[in-house]
């Protein structure tokens, strides 16, 4: 049988996604360009030999337009007959171009294929690409005539009904720049973070991390989302959401390279993880961040391991609540989760993301000694991908 492999992966540190921050001066085309040189360099592989490269963007507009995957092909120096496509599947883009990437090795479509993400948030801000503002129209306004909500709110109607208050979403929040700060100061993210000189400073660290975040100073922080409006439609909602239990906006950039056992042995290169299996769900759009749970659930099915099977679990830390509800609902190792800290941390860099926990759950399996590590990510709209991997 087929196998589809990870040879390699990198990630940049993140930037704040802001006017300042410390990868605001690049352009996001050049941002994924040195990520993928990088890579490609570490690995003294040939580019010409790469059948495609997938990258994952979300907010496809202005300097983020245009396929953004191909031209930083071009603008990274690899052969001009290397095609490269972009997708969209929201904060888990990136992870549904691994999907693509292992699923067509699988399939036998590819040989080495490089699945990647970027997502400049300080120069095409979230929201940019949207052509409607509006999304409550039409047939869509039919069916939820009550409109649909930001995710905030989302996160905001997940906290009240798992019964998660303010008390336990910072201390979650403060647990994941503590776990984050202690691999940091560790050197337990060299290997994945490839340096990007900006303005003739180089940046190889996580610009989010907060080492000195406390329970108490997160409770001094208003809620981000409330307004009379809202407290109206949900008077449930004890407005608990604040910056403190959300993660930052980020620039950041990632890439994998995925290929078959066989090539990889061609090469002489050296597997670092197999795929295992792959799953991808819609949820309610309302709670929109709860897609996480069926995922997760879909491909332990299709995998035949259970959640006790697994070593580690990256749940995507958009807002706090998101992999609390899922640990309580998955009855999952509170120790397991998400061990290295995660985007309350680390940043969200939306298109980036994806790859950015893949690389953090192949290289604490290796630290560790652990067989398999599960990634789950929540998506805007009410979706989620999931996926079990197996160090080699």
């Amino acid at each position: 049988m087929k196998s589809a492999v990870i040879v390699d992966i990198v990630r940049t540190g993140a930037g704040k996604g802001k006017p300042g921050g410390a990868l605001s001066g690049i352009h996001p085309v050049n941002l994924l360009a040195e990520t993928l040189r990088a890579l490609l360099e570490r690995n003294d592989l040939d580019p010409a030999t790469i059948d495609d490269v997938i990258a994952g963007c979300v907010s496809q507009a202005g300097e983020q337009a245009l396929n953004i995957a191909r031209n930083a092909i071009l603008a990274a120096g690899i052969p001009e007959s290397v095609p490269g496509t972009t997708v969209d599947r929201q904060c888990g883009s990136s992870q549904q171009a691994v999907h693509f990437a292992a699923q067509g090795v699988l399939a036998g479509a590819y040989d080495i294929v490089v699945a990647c993400g970027v997502e400049s948030m300080s120069r095409v801000p979230m929201g940019y690409s949207s052509v409607d503002q509006d999304p409550n129209r039409g047939p869509l306004s039919a069916r939820y005539p009550e409109g649909l909500i930001g995710q905030g709110v989302s996160a905001e109607l997940i906290a009240a009904r798992w019964k998660l208050d303010r008390e336990a979403l910072d201390e979650y929040a403060a647990r994941s720049h503590q776990r984050a700060a202690q691999v940091t100061e560790a050197g337990g993210f060299q290997r994945e973070i490839v340096p990007i000189t900006v303005d003739g400073h180089v940046h190889d660290t996580d610009q989010t991390l907060r080492a000195s975040t406390t329970v108490e100073g997160l409770g001094g922080l208003k809620p981000s989302f409330v307004d009379d409006g809202l407290q109206q439609r949900f008077p449930e909602i004890n407005w608990s959401i604040t910056p403190g239990n959300s993660s930052p906006l980020t620039d950041a950039a990632s890439a994998v390279l995925i290929m078959s056992e066989k090539k990889a042995g061609e090469l002489g290169l050296t597997p670092r993880a197999r795929f295992t299996d792959f799953a991808v769900t819609g949820s309610d759009p309302l709670l929109m961040l709860t897609g996480v749970i069926p995922a997760t659930e879909k491909v332990l099915t299709r995998s035949g391991l259970s959640i006790d099977d697994i070593d580690a679990y990256e749940v995507n830390e958009a807002f706090a609540p998101v992999p609390l509800a899922w640990q309580q609902d998955l009855k999952a190792d509170p120790e397991k989760l998400n061990p290295r800290g995660g985007a309350i941390a680390l940043g969200h860099a939306l298109g980036a993301s994806g790859v950015r926990l893949l690389a953090t759950l192949v290289n604490h399996l290796e630290d560790t000694g652990g067989r398999y590590g599960l990634q789950t990510m929540c998506e805007g709209g009410g979706m989620a991908n999931a996926t079990i991997i197996e160090r080699v």
